[in-house]
């Protein structure tokens, strides 16, 4: 598989309850493919708090030390709220292949956040494939993507 990131380091994942499910499926499909990951939780469908998980996956990502990051939960909003408090992260979520696709080329995207509660079996995996072998197209996104950052 031919990626933009760093595949050689792991991916961060992680999920809250609603998302829990899901993250599973897409760890045996990181498997699968023999790619490298941390499952920063949670472990089980009881009931958990949502920053808990995607504070630990934002850092992950913007230590440097993680490719990129995958976060789940019921509607992705939460979790992609969270994460972008971080200021080098651009967390985006996705409920279809072509949004993946499009949040890596025009806005550098290095989490993908997923609505566990709105997409379909099997979809969950066919948009973090795209995501993972997408090119940031850069030129006139890159301004964009440069304005982003606070202060």
């Amino acid at each position: 598989m031919t990626s933009p990131f760093d595949l050689s380091k792991p991916i961060a994942i992680g999920s809250d309850h609603a998302g829990f499910d899901y993250k599973e499926e897409l760890i045996s499909f990181l498997e699968g493919k023999g790619l490298p990951f941390e499952d920063f939780g949670t472990h089980s469908k009881d009931s958990v708090d949502y920053p808990d998980f995607a504070h630990p996956v934002a850092n992950a990502v913007e230590s440097g030390n993680y490719a990129f990051g995958i976060l789940l939960c019921g509607t992705a909003n939460g979790v992609a709220i969270t994460a972008n408090k971080h200021q080098g992260i651009r967390a985006a979520i996705c409920w279809g292949d072509e949004i993946a696709k499009l949040v890596r080329q025009h806005n550098d995207a290095n989490i993908i956040c997923i609505p566990a509660r709105f997409v379909r079996e099997g979809d969950a995996e066919k948009m973090v494939s795209t995501f993972i072998t997408t090119e940031f197209e850069g030129g006139r996104h890159a301004n964009r993507v440069n304005k982003i950052a606070c202060g």
